[in-house]
């Protein structure tokens, strides 16, 4: 998506900076972690887990075009913030479109759901996602599209309510792109582990506890929300620290509503009767599972 006003550039030089900062710093972690008693993972894994939604949200800048000017220099950058998801960047940016394109359509339907759905796959879907194992299935899907992309085209996946508009942008072009960033990934965190010492017990915890967090915040701001394209998610109550953390990714119904606005300039864009909701309740409300659904599906945007 392009920006729809030349006023509203990206920051880019801050971004810059936080694409080396970020990533270093989840290494160091790692580093740390790894030369530690395995007793200190989890507390290093609370540090990791903040910095893995930072990591986050300079992909989902990249995704929209908008993490710098420079078109080239955004592919690169949200390619290597991927690196540490790890993930394609370019994997996540098509799955993301299509987010936007079919936000709180049947496609992205999980909160709710209808009198004859499968209800054993909607309970898998849904704590699948509070429970972490959501994460699990991202850098999977990376490697599959990269190695056998063919997959995404069988009917398990065609005929999915929710997959089955995920992958259409899944071209061979792109697929070689996605390949490209697999392999260099492959490289990266072959050298990474050599050069850190890293352990994979340390690794493991500390990724679980970042894939746990990041997953169950994927879906926090639209559950329950209007099945509208653009007004289907809410603005989240957070605190000075952890809209830092997220990039300003708590006011998800503004940057739904105008999807153009860098992560900078979205505060200036929340209306004056916004009511905030907050995490505990809507956490709360998330746990006790999917409801029935009452209301119209809205049609997906096209591309």
């Amino acid at each position: 998506m392009q920006l729809a006003t030349t006023s509203l550039r990206p920051r880019n030089t801050l971004n810059v900076v936080l694409c080396a900062a970020v990533p270093a710093a989840m290494l160091c972690l790692l580093a740390l972690a790894s030369q530690l008693s395995l007793w200190w993972s989890p507390l290093i894994g609370i540090v990791f887990s903040l910095l893995m939604l930072t990591n986050y949200a300079l992909m989902h800048e990249s995704a929209h075009g908008y993490l710098h000017s420079n078109p080239l220099e955004n592919a690169l950058l949200g390619s290597f913030a991927a690196l540490h998801f790890p993930m394609s960047g370019r994997f996540f940016s098509l799955t993301h479109q299509v987010h936007h394109r079919c936000n709180r359509t049947d496609h992205e339907m999980f909160d709710y759901y209808y009198p004859g759905d499968n209800m054993f796959i909607k309970y898998c879907q849904w704590y699948g996602i509070l429970s972490g194992l959501h994460y699990l299935i991202v850098p999977l899907g990376s490697v599959i599209a990269a190695l056998i992309p063919g997959v995404y085209r069988l009917k398990v996946f065609t005929r999915s309510r929710s997959s089955g508009v995920l992958f259409d942008d899944l071209t061979g072009k792109e697929i070689w792109y996605i390949r490209a960033e697999v392999v260099f990934g492959v490289l990266y965190w072959t050298l990474a582990w050599q050069l850190l010492g890293l352990q994979w017990q340390a690794v493991l915890i500390l990724y679980a506890m970042a894939g746990f967090h990041w997953s169950t915040r994927q879906y926090l701001t639209h559950a329950f929300t209007p099945r509208d394209v653009r007004n289907g998610a809410i603005i989240l109550q957070s605190g000075r620290v952890m809209r830092a953390v997220l990039l300003n990714g708590n006011f998800d119904l503004v940057h739904h509503q105008r999807p153009e606005i860098p992560w900078t300039y979205l505060p200036r864009y929340v209306p004056h009767d916004a009511q905030p909701v907050g995490f505990w309740p809507q956490y709360r409300a998330m746990w006790k599972g999917p409801r029935p659904n009452i209301e119209t599906a809205p049609v997906p945007e096209s591309a």
